[in-house]
């Protein structure tokens, strides 16, 4: 069979009536999502079904909702798959944690407890409102880090929070400094502008305090040798182990996403097929922009799931 890779998208995927279909057709996603909401005390599934979308965007919420559905949703396809394995897996930002588990490092509960922490701690790292990220497409990385010194200042810093693909690069930062980049987004040669739906300014300086604070609940987690490679955000070199998934977690707090260079990794390890796990289909187009040959499947309802498998098993 050919090599696959498994992907999960992380926050900004999120909408309201997320997982609805699979809800209603399969047990094994409904009992993940009771097993979190047993695990945190909150009605995740609420979240999803109803919302409202303010609450939903928010990181506390937001993050454990899109964890929850790609661990329940990753659960069902691999019934339907069976025995049929991925070459490598990883993810975007809070993805990476979904990766995790799917390659057996992480147990459900500690999967789910160490991103309600992480979720806390972006939550808690500034007032509402001081933060922001937005996505900026139509100019190369070089052009856009010129533009975050230009429109930072002193208090106001802005960084590069994910390296996404050619000309699709998202910043993150201080919100007034964000607003600076969108008022001379046309001047600059940014073709498009758009501000994300994230309450906080991730993989930012700004987190610096809470990657600080998140290294000790990192600390407290038993991780376990992964059964399949995961690529890790900060340094797609280098392969989650028990050794170093904490500092690859605590650094990605405060680090850009490397996912161009992530998907640059799968192609030379072999990968011709990529399967997205997520409320929307996002990685996906990121995919085709830096490899136009990859063959894209996802799962993120019950049509999609039963197409993705039959197409997997049936190549």
């Amino acid at each position: 069979m050919e090599k696959w890779a498994l992907v999960f998208p992380g926050q900004g995927s999120q909408f309201v009536g997320m997982g609805a279909d699979l809800f209603s057709e399969f047990d094994t996603f409904r009992d993940v999502f009771s097993r979190a909401q047993d695990i945190t005390g909150m009605d995740i599934a609420r979240s999803c079904l109803e919302g409202p979308q303010d609450a939903l965007d928010q990181t506390i919420h937001t993050q454990l909702a899109v964890l929850t559905f790609e661990l329940a949703a990753y659960g069902i396809f691999k019934e339907h798959i069976g025995a049929t394995a991925p070459t490598v897996a990883a993810g975007h930002s809070l993805g990476e944690y979904s990766a995790l588990y799917a390659a057996g490092s992480l147990g459900l509960e500690e999967t789910i407890n160490i991103v309600q922490a992480r979720a806390k701690r972006h939550q808690e790292a500034l007032p509402p409102g001081i933060g922001a990220m937005a996505a900026v497409l139509g100019l190369d990385y070089e052009a856009v880090a010129k533009i975050c010194t230009t429109c930072s200042l002193p208090g106001e810093p802005l960084d590069l929070a994910n390296l996404n693909a050619p000309n699709q690069i998202v910043i993150s930062g201080n919100a007034r400094a964000v607003e600076r980049v969108g008022e001379m987004a046309r001047e600059a040669g940014i073709k498009i502008f758009v501000p994300l739906p994230i309450s906080v300014p991730c993989h930012s300086r700004l987190l610096g305090k809470a990657a600080e604070l998140f290294g000790d609940d990192l600390a407290k987690i038993d991780f376990q040798p992964c059964l399949i490679p995961v690529i890790s955000n900060y340094d797609p070199s280098r392969f989650h182990s028990p050794e170093n998934s904490r500092e690859l977690l605590r650094r990605q707090i405060v680090s850009p996403v490397r996912w161009q260079e992530t998907v640059e990794r799968m192609t030379a390890l072999g990968v011709t097929t990529v399967v997205e796990i997520g409320p929307r289909r996002v990685l996906s187009g990121l995919i085709k922009n830096i490899n136009r040959q990859m063959r894209l499947l996802y799962v993120g309802d019950r049509e999609s799931l039963l197409k993705a498998a039959a197409s997997l098993l049936n190549r």
